[in-house]
């Protein structure tokens, strides 16, 4: 018998959304984790806010809407609070009822300086690698240093020369705000120019050949075991950024045995390699013998423990891909190194935790085999 397409809709509902939610979502396993370290986050929650006055929104259902908007790649905050409303889902993760009313966007606006000041998206992190640390998930031993370019939120427009009786000649027929400029055999660099829209951003290049767009470095640290982030960092693109923020973290790298640092040919420098020595830490670094003599010796590379740093290292580039395909850091969508650096580092935790569920459900089967 044929049903009728009727469309009248019934007035009360009697299920609640943790109904309407499968029980084996993969989600749901997320959403138990993300909870167990904003737990640990409200001592320092409560410090931030006022102890009398109107109630503000709970920030650990801010930090719960924000999650959804790394994990689906919704790619402004607007758009976030539009699904929020229609989606039993993003309710039910964020913790609202079916009849709770949607913020206005502007919440995160406002907010968003308060969980600045606070490091809030560092302490989520750090409360995050606790559970893996817990889980027993992480190596103490090997590690993985790597940095990757971040694309500002700026035009190569707005990157001018610091004395503004030196800009470039505007031609044809286009004014107003985005007008034409002639940058014809201009000579621009960091050291003359600056973004009038993000002045944090500089002008880098990925390699050579490549062209150079205005950009910030975020930098990761992993551990070799099972590749999951143990420290982030984001500098401003300049010439031996990474090297530098490679050894800012290593200085912080867990144990007070000898540990590996694996990394790319970038590395493969006299004075970087020198100071990891000093810090009691061995370079499995990649070898530069291209046009010069490498500084990783045979001391290093004569052991099977180099080899095995080589192929695990190249496991850092699928949390680079991940965190710009999903975790939307392809193109920043913030302004300035601190807001990029609380998303940077926001987006790391977010991995941890899917890497961590994966993890934790693929542990059966690792084990039977």
């Amino acid at each position: 018998m044929r049903g009728q397409d009727d469309q009248q809709l019934g007035v009360f509902s009697y299920v609640s959304p943790e109904q309407r939610i499968p029980h084996d979502h993969p989600i749901r396993q997320l959403r138990v984790m993300a909870d167990e370290a904003l737990r640990e986050l409200k001592p320092r929650f409560s410090r931030l806010y006022a102890k009398s006055g109107r109630p503000s929104i709970a920030p650990e259902r801010l930090l719960r809407a924000l999650l959804l908007q790394v994990l689906y790649s919704v790619r402004s905050e607007r758009m976030l609070m539009e699904q929020l409303d229609y989606s039993l889902l993003f309710r039910w993760f964020v913790g609202l009822n079916m009849d709770d009313p949607i913020w206005d966007v502007t919440v995160f606006t406002k907010n968003r300086q308060r969980l600045l000041a606070g490091n809030i998206a560092d302490a989520f992190f750090a409360a995050v690698l606790k559970q893996a640390r817990q889980r027993n998930l992480l190596s103490d031993e090997h590690f993985t240093v790597d940095g990757t370019l971040l694309e500002a939120w700026a035009g190569q427009k707005s990157f001018r020369h610091v004395d503004d009786d030196r800009q470039p000649p505007t031609t044809g027929t286009g004014e107003g705000s985005n007008p034409t400029v002639n940058f014809h055999r201009e000579k621009r660099n960091n050291q003359t120019h600056c973004s009038t829209t993000d002045p944090d951003a500089m002008l880098s290049r990925k390699s050579r050949g490549s062209g150079a767009v205005l950009a910030y470095r975020g930098h990761l640290l992993t551990e070799n075991r099972n590749g999951l982030v143990v420290s982030t960092l984001t500098t401003r693109a300049y010439g031996s950024a990474e090297r530098d923020a490679a050894l800012l973290m290593a200085e912080g790298l867990p144990g007070t045995h000898r540990v590996t640092l694996g990394a790319d040919k970038g590395y493969d420098a006299h004075d970087f390699i020198a100071e990891l020595r000093h810090m009691e830490i061995t370079p499995h670094i990649a070898q530069n013998d291209t046009n010069r003599r490498s500084a990783v010796d045979e001391r290093t590379t004569r052991h099977t423990g180099y080899q095995v740093s080589q192929r695990k290292r190249k496991r850092i580039e699928e949390v680079f891909g991940w965190m710009k395909s999903i975790g939307l850091l392809r193109k920043l969508r913030h302004r300035g190194l601190e807001r990029v650096s609380w998303m940077f580092t926001f987006a790391a935790a977010a991995y941890n935790l899917v890497r961590i569920r994966n993890l934790i459900r693929s542990a059966p089967q690792r084990q039977c085999a």
